[in-house]
């Protein structure tokens, strides 16, 4: 793996691939393993990127009060050590993934050339009712320090659709199992409570959002609802996909991102 400094932190990454630059941001508890397919086949046509967020895979722990803001610095800092000189990068966002991409664009909307949401929120508090922010808050805080064998295996089954591939559970379980407390931490620190509906309506770069039709951790009613929010966008569900939509479904998934960027260029 690659590796950057930014605000002092050491950020890893995989790299693939030449042409415009794809950044991929992955979801709370996971790391850059979880894109295999994307950075297999996507790199045919794009220099796709994939961080280690700080607190992890291979990157170094953030401070334990991270912020939003610092969040958004991070990211930005990330993309001009990783991917500077190669033209704007199309920066996707996957669930915790694209509470990033949102704050990168609300503090720096002239860096990403187009946004990609996938299984997307505008912040917790920005898609969920408060009594569901509330529950899945208190349960991260509950999990922080206890081994990641008590509780992944029972994430699992809100992240797929019911009939999804055993393989494919298991691939992304033996990823999520390695998940440190300090990116639980993180992820609360920063974006726990993070709303970003003020952000959407300014949104002035092509976006995609994607969803799985069975995604139990962010509701159809959510994407529909960004769609509306958000001048322009794109709106893809593929069928008989969960939350992690693009490992159950990674040859559709990738088809719809090549479609887009590809109608970009």
């Amino acid at each position: 793996m690659d590796a950057v400094e930014v605000a002092g932190l050491r950020i890893a990454y995989q790299r693939a691939g030449n042409g415009p630059p794809l950044i991929l941001f992955h979801g709370a508890g996971e790391d850059s393993r979880i894109w295999r397919h994307q950075l297999e086949d996507l790199s045919k046509d794009f220099t796709v990127i994939a961080w280690d967020a700080p607190g992890c895979g291979q990157s170094d722990d953030p401070a334990p009060n991270l912020s939003a803001r610092d969040l958004g610095l991070l990211a930005v800092g990330f993309l001009t050590e990783a991917a500077g000189g190669n033209g704007k990068p199309h920066v996707l966002g996957m669930s915790w993934g694209s509470m990033v991409a949102l704050e990168l664009y609300k503090g720096y909307p002239e860096v990403p050339a187009s946004l990609l949401l996938v299984s997307a929120y505008a912040g917790w508090a920005g898609s969920l009712p408060p009594e569901e922010v509330d529950r899945r808050i208190a349960m991260v805080e509950a999990e922080i320090g206890e081994p990641p064998g008590k509780f992944v295996h029972e994430w699992l089954p809100t992240l797929f659709a019911k009939d999804a591939d055993p393989a494919v559970v298991a691939e992304i379980a033996a990823v999520m199992l390695d998940v440190r407390p300090a990116s639980l931490r993180a992820l609360l620190s920063a974006s726990g409570r993070a709303d970003y509906r003020s952000v959407l309506s300014t949104i002035a770069v092509p976006t995609l959002l994607i969803h799985g039709e069975e995604d139990q951790r962010s509701p159809l009613s959510v994407a529909q609802e960004l769609h509306r929010q958000i001048p322009g966008a794109a709106l893809t569900v593929i069928p008989g996909a969960g939350h992690l939509v693009f490992a159950e479904a990674p040859e559709q998934f990738n088809a719809e991102v090549r479609r887009f960027l590809q109608g970009l260029a």
